[in-house]
Parts: C-alpha cells; sequence; structure tokens
C-alpha cells in the first residue's frame, strides 16, 4: 500500500537524519563547552585552563548542567527533524521523542548544593 510505503520511507529518513546529529552547549562561565552525540552521550568536552581556578565541586555542576543544556538542544533537534519527517504529533514521532527524552531525563531539576 501506497500509505504503509511512504510511513516507512518517512521512518528511514527520521532514523537517518537523527543518526547524524550532535549539539554543543557551553557553560554559563564560558569555562567549558560539551558536545553530545546522537543519543545524547558526550563525544567532546573542553575545559578552558582557568577553570583549576574554581572548586572541584563548582565545576563538576557547571559540567553536568552544560551537558542537561546539550542534550535540551539535542532533543528540540530531534523534535524538528521529526516534524520534518514523520510528523512530532506521530505515534513514531511520539515514539521517538518520549524514548530520547526519557533516556537522557533532560527535564530534571539540577540538584542544589
Amino acid at each position: 500500500e501506497r500509505g504503509f510505503a511512504e510511513r516507512a520511507a518517512q521512518a528511514k529518513a527520521l532514523a537517518e537524519r537523527t543518526a547524524q546529529l550532535s549539539a554543543t552547549a557551553r557553560g554559563d562561565s564560558g569555562l567549558m563547552e560539551v558536545t553530545v552525540g546522537p543519543n545524547g552521550q558526550i563525544t567532546d568536552l573542553r575545559l578552558d585552563e582557568e577553570i583549576r581556578r574554581q572548586p572541584a565541586a563548582t565545576t563538576a555542576r557547571q559540567i553536568l548542567s552544560t551537558v542537561r543544556a546539550a542534550q535540551r538542544a539535542l532533543l528540540q533537534q530531534v523534535e524538528d527533524v521529526a516534524s520534518e519527517t514523520v510528523g512530532a504529533d506521530s505515534a513514531t514521532g511520539k515514539a521517538v521523542l518520549g524514548s530520547l527524552s526519557a533516556r537522557l531525563s533532560v527535564d530534571d531539576e539540577e540538584p542544589m548544593s
């Protein structure tokens, strides 16, 4: 059926395009930059030498916050690609976005310390 073939082609396009995505976020202090790959995994972490001047606990919190920011940016990119291919409100789009969002837990509040 033509409808099935079209949906299958759209799902394939979604998978191919999202597999190529990455997102980068820069920390508020400007002392770090984090890049995440298509599954939200850290693929690059850059730290400015000035970061040594602050407590390790501060650096750790900033890294986690920056990772979450990069993951949120990735999730937005995936949502955009889903909208352009299968439709973000389609069952496939919702499943892909829901799965990635659950794996990343980007909606978690940042711990206070």
